[in-house]
């Protein structure tokens, strides 16, 4: 073979390497590119969600060995960093299509799991919640010491022993906190001290289960105060939280439906909540024994929560925040002849977050048209009581002047009101 056609063959050789390596190169930038397109483009739940709701909703849920203690649906607004806790109670009671039976609504969650029993609570408060997280009472001790503690108030201090008897086999049997079952256990003594305390893991542990000789509104209470203590607990490690290593290490006492860097945003973001206007409220209703079950079937057949729910949402995104900085006070006048009138509406404010100091009868019971009289000259706060009931007769002045000091708005029922609604 001549030089020229070695030297030809050889060139070629190295052309169509160097075709092939060009091509590689070029398929690397394009993969490299589309990575970096995906990347970009890509929008994190927490985002979207935003993007269609001013308001971040997420369900709380305290699981004790595969049933629930307690649930919360934690609504936050980011632009004001406020938020509002709703209670969802175990023994909520309706028909539910997933156990297709009537049952307390925490039975959801230990037969059909956690996606089901979030779905049942998006129907019961009629809206959607994008986001969970259980945390685990076996893990809350834990937890609960990497966040430093617990700060809650307990009014006198607990020494108390469970009064364990013995069952037909000769075991020792107490109640659980955690379901409505009873299992063998040892005596248990609870020691917790009184005062603002900031507890640790164990002491937590025992503040949320201790129910011996206490009514159910105390022991909803407790529970109720440490998921604020949570989200304070929050707030106060928002360093701790921001580093993702010693994220990863909190992360791991809870589960969520939310990825890795996802619920890293999440839990970021609430963390900035004003955790000292968090006031809980929760579902009130009615008790009726079903099956030997004692279930709390909510007021007008489940429309209060979704209205409570609403309220609350709305109260968040309002162009004036002081309708959430407290509870508002309200007294109460029947002017009306329906007997009971006054005491019933109680029930209805209260559960949407209200107090009520005094139910009285009006200076007359020949009110047509129910009126709101503002003591304090807040529209905004105002317009929100309205919209509760479907009342627009609102007036800034004081028409009755024996009215008490102390509260902020006066609600006198006329016979436009049916009990729920202004018609």
């Amino acid at each position: 073979m001549k030089r020229s056609e070695f030297n030809r063959e050889i060139n070629s050789g190295r052309n169509k390497k160097s075709g092939i390596l060009f091509l590689f190169v070029m398929l690397l930038i394009f993969v490299g590119v589309g990575i970096w397109l995906a990347l970009s483009l890509r929008t994190d739940p927490v985002s979207e969600n935003l993007k269609s709701d001013r308001v971040v909703k997420t369900l709380f849920v305290m699981e004790d060995k595969g049933n629930v203690l307690f649930t919360d649906v934690f609504i936050y607004y980011p632009m004001a960093k406020r938020g509002a806790l709703i209670n969802i109670l175990g023994n909520t009671g309706a028909i539910y299509r997933s156990l297709n039976r009537v049952d307390r609504i925490d039975a959801i969650y230990s037969e059909k799991g956690v996606e089901v029993y979030k779905s049942e609570i998006e129907n019961l408060i009629g809206q959607q919640i994008p986001f969970y997280v259980v945390l685990r009472l076996e893990d809350f001790d834990e937890l609960t010491d990497l966040l430093g503690g617990m700060k809650v108030f307990i009014p006198i201090p607990i020494d108390s022993k469970t009064d364990a008897e013995s069952d037909a086999n000769g075991e020792q049997k107490v109640e659980s906190s955690a379901s409505e079952s009873v299992e063998p256990m040892a005596k248990k003594r609870w020691l917790l001290p009184n005062g603002v305390v900031n507890l640790d893991g164990d002491k937590v542990i025992d503040y949320l289960t201790y129910s011996k000789k206490e009514d159910d509104e105390d022991l909803i209470e407790r529970r109720q105060n440490v998921m604020v203590s949570f989200f304070t607990a929050l707030s106060r490690n928002q360093r701790l939280l921001k580093n993702k290593k010693t994220f990863g290490t909190v992360s791991e006492k809870f589960d969520s439906n939310l990825k890795a860097n996802d619920l890293y945003r999440l839990m970021n973001e609430i963390s900035q909540v004003d955790s000292e206007r968090l006031v809980p409220q929760a579902i009130t209703g009615m008790t009726r024994t079903v099956d030997g079950k004692k279930l709390l079937f909510p007021f007008y057949d489940g429309e209060l929560i979704k209205d409570v729910v609403m309220q609350a949402s709305n109260a968040l995104v309002s162009s004036d925040g002081a309708d959430v900085n407290r509870v508002y006070v309200l007294e109460i006048k029947n002017g009306t002849a329906t007997q009971g009138l006054a005491r019933n509406t109680a029930v209805l404010m209260r559960s949407a977050g209200y107090d009520v100091l005094s139910m009285t009868n009006a200076d007359t019971q020949d009110y047509e048209k129910t009126v709101i009289i503002n003591h304090i000259g807040n529209e905004e706060v105002a317009k929100n009581l309205g919209d509760f009931i479907h009342c627009t007769n609102i007036v800034d002045e004081d028409l009755n002047p024996d009215t008490d000091a102390n509260v902020d708005f006066t609600l006198i029922l006329g016979r436009d009101f049916d009990g729920r609604y202004v018609r």
